[in-house]
């Protein structure tokens, strides 16, 4: 009974550290994934370079996005930070 009483705490703190911090963490990545898979030709998104991009092209592991009307690049899926939504 002795060791189940000093165990406690440690238990209590895992899953504390648990629901603070390893779930949120998932669930934005979760969401993350979401968010590139569903990715279509014409949205802007935002890369992690912080440049505001159209994508052009969807492939595997790339994306062709445009950076203006003459410019067009690949970058990773991974690049890619958000989607940018148009302040209206």
């Amino acid at each position: 009974m002795e060791i189940l009483s000093q165990l406690l705490p440690f238990v209590f703190l895992i899953a504390i550290m648990y629901f603070v911090i390893i779930r949120p963490q998932q669930k934005e990545a979760k969401s993350k994934q979401t968010m590139i898979e569903t990715l279509a030709k014409g949205d802007k998104v935002v890369t992690t370079g912080g440049l505001i991009v159209i994508v052009h092209k969807v492939e595997d592991k790339f994306l062709s996005v445009k950076i203006n009307d003459d410019t067009i690049v690949k970058i990773t899926k991974e690049a890619v930070a958000r989607k940018y939504e148009d302040e209206a």
